[in-house]
């Protein structure tokens, strides 16, 4: 950015490149050995569904599951730390029956109203790396 071109506002529709930018999928760590767990919370819990990694990838082992436009890949990590800061921004068209189905399994979730035009949670996955979903803010609802 040069010196005399300001940041767009957030409501802008502008923000384009030349490149076709988009999002293919978003990697997270798993500690050696948890894919198990990983499994249960991602495709369990969640409700996505497993995809077979590449055999030359499978040899790495982790986890890839896939849902509706969103794809995480969970990858082994020997020195595994989670991203509790770091997080993927997941738009959910029903965040309340989402909200609902975590809660109903236990699932500790937190909702934020700090972020202008759409309502959102935070919750962490099986191994403590952050989550944050999200939906437009077309139907507030009292507890965010």
């Amino acid at each position: 950015m040069n010196d005399n071109q300001q940041p767009l506002p957030y409501e802008t529709t502008r923000a384009t490149s030349a490149f076709g930018l988009g999002l293919h999928h978003v990697q997270l760590a798993l500690p050696p050995g948890e894919e198990e767990a990983c499994r249960h919370f991602y495709v369990d819990v969640l409700g996505m569904t497993e995809i077979q990694k590449p055999p030359v990838l499978a040899a790495r082992g982790g986890l890839w599951v896939r849902a509706d436009a969103l794809e995480i890949h969970l990858g082994v990590e020997e020195d595994f730390r989670p991203a509790r800061k770091a997080h993927p921004g997941i738009l959910v068209a029903d965040l309340d029956a989402l909200a609902k189905r975590l809660t109903d399994k236990g699932v500790t979730i937190t909702w934020d109203g700090n972020f202008p035009g759409y309502r959102r949670f935070h919750t962490a996955d099986c191994h403590e790396n952050r989550l944050e979903f999200l939906s437009p803010d077309d139907a507030r609802s009292p507890e965010s």
